[in-house]
């Protein structure tokens, strides 16, 4: 049979549960002025219950907060040189895929991985031809005066765009 949800009642979190449950041990104790008993009771060791009474004594109820032990992971970042200069080859040779962008790029001695090129795209929003296409085109409609500023290729993707697309 499922549970009936009363009106105008909100469910507790699993967080906001943990903390009622350490409360509740801090409360249990006070009343029976018998750490371990309390401790039995609730099933924790008297060493947990001190690290519990501490944090709260410190932090109030923020320090009874369930905390990650987990250590945060940071996005692999490569060094702002070599994204530049990931984004300017996907500008440069808006055909060459990830593989051959890598490539290259380890000819002119900066090394990144297919995965790593491919990671930067996203984020600048290049990861597909298409994409990388249209930030040329964006690229040059602004800042370029004469189109001799252009490499031979650019000038006939750019000109041939809609039979790429």
């Amino acid at each position: 049979m499922a549970a009936i949800k009363r009106q105008g009642v909100k469910e507790m979190t699993t967080q906001e549960k943990l903390i009622r449950r350490k409360q509740s041990l801090l409360e249990l104790s006070e009343y029976l002025r018998n750490i371990s008993q309390a401790c039995k009771i609730h099933g924790v060791s008297r060493q947990h219950f001190y690290d519990i009474k501490k944090a709260y004594e410190e932090h109030g109820l923020e320090g009874l907060k369930e905390k990650s032990r987990r250590k945060p992971c940071l996005k692999n970042r490569v060094a702002p040189e070599v994204e530049e200069a990931v984004v300017n080859m996907a500008y440069e040779y808006p055909a060459c895929g990830q593989a051959r962008a890598g490539n290259e790029l380890r000819k002119t001695g900066i090394l990144v991985s297919g995965g790593g090129v491919r990671s930067i795209w996203l984020r600048h929003g290049l990861e597909t031809f298409k994409k990388r296409l249209n930030g040329l085109e964006e690229r040059v409609a602004i800042p370029i005066k004469s189109v001799a500023s252009l490499l031979h290729y650019q000038v006939f993707m750019l000109l041939n765009n809609m039979s790429f697309l």
